[in-house]
């Protein structure tokens, strides 16, 4: 019972495989359909006519060989071939130049088509990651590593999965036909050199199922790998890499998730090997009696010379063709099982709550936006990074984070932001709970300037138009926002200002090709970049809230100065979150929270914590002592 219930759920287990593995199939092919109808056809319909060559050759060649041993008594030649065997001649040549011509064409109307599905389905695959509109999905490890597959499967699939199944179809067409040349020597031959062909079919999906599963248990590896190999080289991490003396370190590392990969494909390939072995074995030892049996018959006059060639030629094409159409549904179905991934993240459901109906429209900020006893953790199981935290940001005034290091400031800003929801608590929008507000809509009302701002590998008008790409094309916005920042005499100084490209990997567009690919753009230092994303930021002047984030930290104490007047200005009548470790940036906040542990465990101004003499009044002598060091008395200079 327990046997024949295992097998039952073998062959249930195996039929649900073989139907999620067709509807894949029928989908990349509805999706290639899309992308390239036209390609498409044209490219069954080459694949028809070349499929079918090889048996009309093996027949042309036995005719021809007939015709030459037995002159008019050939039997089963046409009488025109036998009385012109010239024609035989030329209807070869003619075969063979087809062949010939056919294989670019289909290899030209196959990339047609896999260029143009690619493009599809990566357009999809990025739109649906462009939906998610939090943060979780792209925080958490396996979604990162099903995401690099999904990537890879969209890259590959179109043109692995139509070549794949044009070349199944090829190789089932040139089987049967090259076939009912093999049949009208030897049925029996026919049926013993088809079968040799079918254990290696089995073997070969069973292979490449335990190969798709490789690829998935070594994809962390691969992932690290990468990561090491690019800070190897990566420009900006070199000059401290070599400081460090971290090169030989990091390359240890690397070797040794490139030795574990290449060990885990060095085990599927050895027994790949292992299972193919006999199968090709058994294959060469049908086909070889074969040819034996066929020779020995012409000996006896039982078969003609072109027989014998004919069922050479045919036992080899039909093994060929059997071998490339079962490397064919090996290399279909290898790609599928990695489509599962593609598919999966075209799935993944947004890991934001959106409003059951319409969300209600994002009006202009009033009064406040409020964080009523907000508990957060990114984990089910992992500890809680704000417990209960309640604070209140006027529409025009402002509130100051302030706190340890993973006392939960970045947190509040990403809730605020919306890139992850409370898991207790709401946060209220003028009195309407965030989630019921469209995600797109509640942050084009907010602005921001972050610590860990992003240098984009762009132009510098496309590095500060990214703040509103509405305005990508106003010249006088961007130019604008880069005065206000301090940028302007920056990028004056550029050799071509505002379309110079910041990379120092990637040409300028108008220096990009074949002579100049190795000239690189420019790079800033970290203080002008920062004054570019402080232009980016203000290309959103005027909305409801403005989050300031450390934006302050990698300026000298002059632009530091200048920035904080200039910071001044933009908060004036906005809503603002200013999160500080530097305590003197925040002391005119209208209230200052301070958290630890992620509880709110002071609030107030800075003259009524200084009174309190709490944590923040601790936090704030410890600083201000760094700058009330006295300076020793140089001896000789005037008291």
């Amino acid at each position: 019972m327990t046997h024949g219930g295992g097998t039952s759920r073998s062959l249930t287990t195996a039929a649900r495989a073989l139907g999620d593995g067709l509807r894949r199939t029928g989908r990349t092919v509805a999706l290639c359909w899309q992308a390239a109808p036209g390609s498409l056809t044209v490219h069954v319909l080459l694949t028809v006519v070349d499929a079918l060559l090889p048996a009309g050759v093996l027949l042309a060649t036995k005719w021809l060989l007939d015709v030459l041993q037995l002159g008019s008594g050939a039997d089963g030649v046409p009488q025109l071939l036998r009385e012109r065997p010239v024609t035989i001649v030329l209807a070869l040549a003619a075969m063979t130049l087809a062949g010939a011509l056919l294989s670019h064409a289909i290899q030209y109307v196959g990339s047609r088509t896999r260029r143009a599905a690619t493009l599809l389905v990566t357009g999809r695959l990025f739109a649906a990651v462009t939906r998610l509109g939090g943060l979780r999905h792209f925080e958490d490890p396996a979604f990162r590593d099903q995401l690099r597959m999904a990537q890879t499967s969209a890259a590959d699939a179109p043109d692995e999965v139509i070549g794949s199944l044009f070349g199944s179809v090829r190789s089932v067409l040139t089987i049967v036909s090259t076939l009912g040349v093999l049949v009208l020597i030897s049925p029996l031959i026919s049926v013993l050199v088809v079968a040799a062909a079918v254990p290696g079919l089995v073997v070969q999906l069973l292979l490449n199922r335990e190969h798709a599963g490789v690829l998935w248990r070594i994809s962390p590896r691969s992932r690290r790998l990468a990561f090491y190999q690019d800070l190897m080289i990566h420009p900006v991490v070199a000059a401290e890499v070599r400081l460090f003396g971290a090169g030989r370190f990091l390359a240890g590392r690397m070797d040794r998730e490139l030795r574990a990969i290449n060990a885990a494909e060095e085990r599927l390939d050895r027994k790949t090997l292992l299972a193919h072995a006999p199968l090709t074995l058994a294959g060469t030892l049908v086909t070889g009696g074969g040819l034996v049996w066929v020779v020995l018959g012409a000996l006896r006059g039982d078969f003609t010379v072109g027989d014998v060639s004919a069922f050479a030629g045919a036992a080899a094409g039909v093994q060929g063709s059997a071998a490339m159409l079962v490397m064919c549904l090996a290399r279909v179905h290898h790609v599928l099982l990695l489509m599962r991934h593609y598919d999966d993240v075209l799935a993944t459901p947004e890991d934001l709550r959106l409003p059951a109906g319409n969300p209600r429209p994002v009006r202009p900020l009033e009064h406040e936006i409020r964080l009523d006893d907000v508990w957060f953790r990114y984990a089910d199981d992992g500890p809680w990074v704000l417990r209960g935290v309640s604070l209140t940001v006027p529409a025009r005034g402002s509130v100051a984070l302030v706190g340890l290091n993973g006392a939960g400031k970045s947190t509040v800003v990403k809730l605020l932001t919306r890139m992850y929801d409370p898991v207790r608590g709401v946060i209220l929008w003028d009195g309407v709970n965030i989630r019921d507000l469209d995600v797109a809509a509640l942050r084009s009302r907010v602005s921001a300037v972050f610590q860990d701002f992003v240098q984009y590998e762009l132009s510098v008008r496309e590095n500060i138009a990214l703040g509103s790409l509405d305005d990508l094309d106003d010249d006088a916005k961007v130019r604008a926002a880069a005065v206000a920042a301090g940028a302007a005499p920056v990028v004056d100084g550029l050799r071509h200002g505002y379309d110079t490209m910041l990379s120092r990997t990637f040409p300028s567009d108008d220096e990009a090709g074949d002579e100049n690919e190795s000239r690189p753009g420019t790079t800033l230092s970290g203080g002008q970049w920062q004054r570019l994303a402080l232009a980016r930021s203000l290309m959103r002047a005027g909305r409801d809230l403005l989050v300031l984030d450390e934006p302050t930290s990698g300026l000298d104490p002059q632009a530091e100065s200048e920035v904080r007047d200039l910071l001044g200005t933009l908060r004036s009548g906005t809503a603002t979150l200013l999160v500080s470790h530097r305590l003197g940036a925040v002391r005119d906040a209208q209230e200052i929270v301070v958290l630890a542990d992620g509880v709110a465990a002071e609030r107030g101004t800075h003259d009524e914590l200084m009174r309190l003499d709490g944590e923040y009044a601790r936090l704030f002598t410890l600083q201000a002592t760094g700058y009330q060091d006295t300076v020793p008395a140089v001896e000789g200079a005037p008291a």
